[in-house]
């Protein structure tokens, strides 16, 4: 049968294998994804694909930087016990390194780059997964450059529960990139400025906000006044230079830029586990599901 792009990137994600192995083990095996799972196995490649349909939505965000380029990056483990295992750390800047080294497009081009080790980044993952027992897996990455004029802002709270990376132009002070990255963290606001905004979103909430004012049995002739004034608020929430500063709530976060003679230009945050449905298991029904079985 013929192969298709999308049935490799199924295997690689069960696998963690590279893309070629992937193709090979799969036209070996007539397409069977078990197979070919069994397959790759075989041949050492795929130690730990029996762990590839478990969720990993604990682990890690890290950040390094070396001159002018920065990485920020999220790997994820089964539990935050593992999380927090000095295996697991070292697996993380191991891999935080070749980012940085190397700066692949994407997670899945970097799982087929060669590291210092001489294994593939995917090899050094399905390694590590085999050493320390819990389905591993390097989430996402940001990559980011700024001028010797410029600073990185680089926060990690709780440990790395969140990461923020910032970039900010027109000053070295990497105390000041820092206290934004700091703000970004505990407001997790979604866009630098309202230009970045895109009008079907204004003109969603927009549509909200008219919506509500006029269920408050507001006058519709001071509706679309009112809803302006209410998209100030809108913009405050999501976008990080209008939102009061939380070192000085008395100033926005531009004020406090602009007191620096500096511009914020991008940020990147990530917090771990954001998007990944987790599994809720009832420790009882887990119990009997097991007394069941036997």
């Amino acid at each position: 049968m013929a192969i298709t792009a999308q049935m490799v990137k199924e295997l690689r994600e069960k696998t963690g294998a590279g893309m070629m192995d992937c193709k090979k083990a799969l036209q070996e095996t007539g397409g069977d994804m078990d197979q070919a799972i069994d397959f790759l196995r075989e041949k050492g490649i795929a130690k730990a694909a029996k762990k590839a349909d478990r969720i990993a939505a604990e682990g890690t965000t890290y950040i390094q930087s070396e001159g002018n380029t920065a990485v920020i990056l999220e790997v994820n483990a089964e539990t935050d016990f593992v999380a927090k295992n000095e295996n697991f750390q070292t697996v993380v800047k191991e891999l935080s390194h070749h980012l940085l080294t190397n700066q692949p497009a994407s997670a899945e081009e970097a799982l087929d780059q060669k590291m210092e080790n001489g294994s593939t980044v995917g090899e050094f993952i399905n390694s590590a997964i085999a050493k320390i027992g819990e389905k591993i897996t390097l989430r996402r990455f940001a990559i980011r450059t700024k001028t010797d004029n410029d600073a990185f802002g680089e926060y990690l709270h709780m440990g790395g529960r969140i990461g923020v990376l910032t970039v900010v132009e027109g000053t070295t002070d990497a105390d000041a990139a820092k206290d934004v990255a700091m703000h970004a963290a505990a407001l997790n606001p979604k866009y630098v400025s309202r230009d970045q905004v895109s009008e079907e979103e204004v003109e969603r909430e927009r549509e909200v906000l008219t919506q509500q004012a006029l269920n408050e049995g507001k006058p519709e002739n001071i509706v679309a006044k009112m809803v302006e004034g209410r998209l100030g608020k809108f913009f405050e929430d999501v976008c990080i230079l209008d939102q009061p500063f939380v070192k000085n709530p008395d100033q926005k976060v531009r004020q406090f830029l602009e007191s620096k003679g500096a511009v914020l230009t991008d940020f990147v945050r990530y917090e771990v586990g954001e998007g990944i449905e987790k599994r809720q298991e009832n420790f009882a029904d887990e119990v009997m599901s097991q007394v069941n079985k036997k």
